[in-house]
């Protein structure tokens, strides 16, 4: 059966282009002015910056214009991603932290909750890249803030697409891509059974946003109208059905060292969800799938709804040099920064006009994530959160992979929300 579908079938297209961020500004007028830092710095000023990852290399020659036209030198330092909380903590407690952080949204509770951040509330008249209006509206500032102020600007964003192998499909007779639930799981459950060791879908089992999308697919909120946590609820049972309904059907891997890449590039798990660091990495693997594979929005279940993830900057409480921090903020922050970021990094801009620039609106590619970034949601910034989502997906886990009774570690599990929103 055809389906009609906003799909793009992609192959190896070319993301590593050289980064020419000299031509968004260097010192020409034009930059500038665009960037909200016209004039050299007074004194010589030394930003540090913690960026998390492998990003380091990649950031030094970003700034590199930045630099040049402002006179402040910029020192990245590269903190990896599992090492985040330990060098939070410890330079909270020493008072020695950094003058602009890099925060993942799912971290970002954890900064705020640990004073970690200035408000950049009202200093923002001399830094047009970084009004609020400039970014999606899942990222507002009342969403990133849910305290109120402004502590942190969006950087980079992502999304999570549909990726499936086409040549694969085809050859089992599925014409185009899933775009509902029931088309989902029964295509699954057609490729799964190609033989054994083959798999339809793939669920990765550390991934605790996948059942949160779920529910919000639902039409269902994981808070209530009150900010409490709340997965009591006929959508969420609706999304643990969804989710623990592949395993049933055996169309997903249930092995916790699955390599969602190798799995994806060899077609044993040749549909599954993620963002466009997965695009990045067949297209560098696998350049002999050029045509073979593609991306879609999400199934749908009441609403094709996905997650906002992606990364902030913020400045550090007490820094000395907020000013110039604020500066090389609303360099990262502009438009033909982000577009020039993203065709050497692959990395997606946060800014809603960095997508009007020919260099992504004409790439099919970023068409669907730019579509499904306007129904896709960040995860709730609170550290009661991150706590209950985990205890979620070590439920569904424990149900899916151990033969726990469903019923009882659903009780368990809404006994643990119980408690975490009574602290």
């Amino acid at each position: 059966m055809t389906r009609t579908r906003s799909t793009v079938g992609l192959g190896a297209t070319t993301v590593a282009v050289a980064l020419t961020l000299a031509a968004c500004g260097g010192s020409t007028p034009e930059a500038s002015e665009s960037s909200g830092s016209s004039s050299p710095a007074a004194d010589p000023v030394t930003l540090t910056v913690w960026v998390m990852g492998d990003s380091g290399a990649n950031l030094e020659a970003a700034v590199e214009p930045f630099t040049q036209e402002t006179g402040i030198s910029v020192d990245v330092q590269a903190i990896p991603w599992d090492n985040v909380n330990d060098r939070l903590t410890t330079a909270v407690a020493s008072g020695k932290g950094p003058d602009v952080t890099q925060i993942g949204l799912s971290q970002l509770a954890s900064f705020l909750d640990a004073g970690a951040l200035e408000d950049l509330s009202g200093r923002l008249a001399d830094h047009p890249n970084l009004d609020p209006a400039n970014f999606p509206s899942a990222v507002s500032a009342e969403n990133l803030n849910p305290d109120g102020g402004m502590y942190s600007v969006p950087w980079v964003s992502d999304t999570r697409v549909l990726f499936y192998r086409s040549d694969i499909l085809s050859e089992a007779g599925i014409s185009d891509p899933p775009a509902t639930w029931d088309e989902l799981r029964a295509d699954a459950k057609t490729l799964a059974a190609r033989g054994d060791g083959q798999y339809g879908y793939y669920i990765p089992q550390w991934d605790a946003p996948l059942p949160v999308a779920y529910t919000w697919q639902t039409g269902t909120d994981v808070l209530a109208a009150d900010g409490s946590i709340d997965l009591d609820t006929d959508g969420f049972r609706r999304a643990v059905d969804h989710y623990l309904g592949f395993y049933r059907d055996g169309s997903v891997p249930t092995a916790g060292d699955f390599d969602q890449t190798t799995g994806f590039i060899s077609g044993t798990a040749p549909m599954l969800v993620s963002g466009p660091y997965l695009a990045n990495a067949i297209k560098d693997q696998a350049p002999d799938l050029d045509g073979k594979w593609g991306v879609t929005t999400v199934p749908t279940d009441v609403t094709g709804t996905s997650l906002f993830a992606g990364s902030n900057l913020g400045v550090w409480k007490g820094s000395p040099n907020v000013d110039a921090a604020l500066q090389l903020l609303d360099f990262l922050t502009d438009p033909a920064t982000q577009v020039a970021w993203y065709q050497s990094y692959g990395e997606l801009p946060a800014v809603t006009a960095a997508f009007d620039d020919p260099a992504l609106a004409d790439d099919p590619l970023v068409a669907v994530y730019a579509e499904q970034l306007q129904d896709s949601k960040p995860l709730p910034i609170s550290t009661a959160w991150a706590e209950a989502n985990q205890a979620m997906l070590d439920t569904l886990n424990a149900i899916a992979l151990t033969g726990a009774d469903e019923d009882q570690a659903l009780a368990d599990l809404f006994a643990k929300v119980a408690e975490i929103n009574a602290r």
